[in-house]
């Protein structure tokens, strides 16, 4: 398990208000998953993921509960991402964290049908 990076209570309490922790961790078994899912993209691209937590362009609904979808372009690279956090809430296991699920490098048409077909919980201003 490693620590990857912080979230902004105040911008994710969008998914939840019963956010217990701003520290978010990812096992090595989800970085297996994702290098298996997405080749190449951690290995490419986890120097990202701390800017991708705690400066979101967008938040959108996700189909579990205390989930994130972040969506997120890095600017200067072109380069568009989506990550789904799972947010611990008061009621998990105390062993829980917030905890990255899955990550990976999307392309304009993935980001536009994010976009368009789910529910916008928060974007960036």
């Amino acid at each position: 398990m490693y620590t990857v990076g912080r979230i902004d209570r105040n911008i994710y309490k969008c998914v939840t208000e019963d956010i217990v922790t701003d520290e978010v961790i990812i096992t090595d078994e989800r970085i297996a998953h994702i290098q298996e899912r997405h080749p190449n993209d951690y290995e490419r691209f986890c120097r990202y993921i701390p800017e991708i937590l705690e400066d979101p362009d967008y938040i959108i609904e996700a189909a579990k509960p205390n989930t994130a979808v972040i969506l997120k372009e890095i600017e200067n690279q072109g380069e568009k991402f989506k990550l789904i956090l799972r947010i611990k809430v008061k009621s998990d296991p105390v062993e829980y964290k917030n905890s990255i699920m899955t990550f990976w490098h999307v392309g304009e048409t993935t980001w536009r049908k994010s976009l368009k077909n789910k529910k916008i919980l928060y974007k960036s201003e």
